[in-house]
């Protein structure tokens, strides 16, 4: 029963180190390279169970499939516009092809050191074609932050591919301005309100002399309208005057009865009603009518 017990064991311990040596295991979450010699035989993406031969015969190189986030701080960028900006960048990559990968970069520290390089030609190539507005602005519709990441990703991806390197996303996490340029930006800000200001009370104030000049010769055009009206109403009142007057000198009884007449015309026109003394002008004429002699003749002689 003993010799049983051993033979098992040794058994078990066989199979152990058989699987050991003789095969190896991709998980999910890798992608493996199979090496003969230093000299690559096959790569695994698939996960699973694999079998190979034993060190030194057979090498196996396992690879991190997963995405990996590889950020960067840059130095000073110059926009197109000459403004200095700090721009946080960072990129999702993972292994695309796992033979360049090795081939090319080893493992994810030298990924990150292409990468790092790839990123920083990128990114001062693409944003020295931007404006500093098309990062920061006032109005959300001006900001161009979706296309620079995509000129970004553009630029970086096909020379990633050299390295086996996929790359998933570019973007901006950060900006940065120093405290020198940010002065520079608030007193260009104020420059162009001044400016906008400026000229809004130019415009306004050449309104207000346009409306000022029309006025003046509205008036000008109105009180001569209104001096020739007043002087053809005079004219009239002067000519009206004038024949009461030779009225008034030929029968000045007969005169003042017929100036009481047009008055009491005028009174009545518009049904008015009036509260007057029956004995005031020329409210008497309603009463009874005024005793008119005619006027003598100045041609008679005194005695008759």
């Amino acid at each position: 029963m003993k010799n049983v017990s051993v033979l098992i064991l040794v058994v078990v311990i066989v199979a152990i180190l058989g699987l050991t040596f003789f095969s190896f295991q991709v998980r999910e979450t890798e992608k493996a390279l199979v090496l003969r010699f230093g000299k690559h035989v096959r790569t695994i993406e698939e996960p699973g169970w694999h079998f190979k031969w034993p060190v030194p015969i057979q090498v196996v190189y396992k690879l991190d499939s997963r995405s990996h986030l590889f950020e960067r701080k840059m130095e000073e960028t110059t926009t197109a516009g000459g403004e200095p900006i700090i721009v946080y960048s960072y990129i999702v990559w993972r292994v695309g092809d796992p033979l360049k990968f090795y081939n090319s970069v080893i493992d994810q520290k030298g990924a990150e050191l292409q990468l790092k390089s790839l990123l920083g030609n990128t990114q001062n190539t693409t944003v020295g074609k931007y404006y500093f507005s098309d990062f920061v602005n006032a109005d959300p519709t001006q900001n161009r932050f979706e296309k620079i990441e995509a000129d970004m990703l553009a630029g970086i991806q096909p020379k990633a591919r050299e390295y086996g390197i996929e790359i998933q996303t570019v973007g901006i996490k950060r900006l940065e301005i120093s405290e020198k340029t940010t002065e520079q930006v608030f007193n260009r800000m104020k420059a162009e309100r001044q400016q906008k200001a400026d000229a809004i009370l130019s415009e306004g104030e050449a309104m207000a002399r346009k409306i000022r000049s029309d006025a003046e010769a509205k008036k000008t055009e109105l009180m001569a309208v209104v001096e020739a009206q007043a002087k053809s109403i005079r004219g009239q009142g002067d000519a009206e005057a004038a024949r009461y007057y030779q009225m008034l000198e030929a029968d000045p009884q007969l005169a003042m009865f017929l100036r009481d007449i047009d008055a009491l015309k005028k009174v009545l026109k518009e049904r008015t009603t009036l509260v007057l003394g029956a004995d005031a002008d020329p409210i008497h004429l309603l009463k009874e009518a005024p005793d008119l002699k005619p006027a003598p003749s100045a041609a008679a002689p005194a005695g008759k």
